[in-house]
């Protein structure tokens, strides 16, 4: 079960919205969506460490998204 705050009549008008929108359009809102959730992840991540660098928030980030451990420190 999808837990969800929008009722089924919204969700139904949302999906025709979705079903209408071009290929372009489609892309353009999953890049906005893909750039929202870096940013909410670099908050995080500042909010976390606010001592850090942007180097250091930056590599963190990297380890995030492709590393279960901790980055070599050879890399930047």
């Amino acid at each position: 079960m999808t837990i969800t705050d929008t009722t089924p009549e919204a969700r139904a008008i949302q999906e025709q919205i979705l079903r209408n929108l071009g290929g372009e359009q489609r892309l353009t809102i999953a890049l906005e969506m893909t750039d929202l959730a870096r940013e909410l992840a670099r908050t995080r991540v500042r909010h976390e460490h606010p001592d850090w660098s942007e180097a250091q928030i930056v590599r963190e980030l990297l380890r995030l998204a492709f590393l279960p451990k901790p980055l070599p420190p050879s890399l930047p």
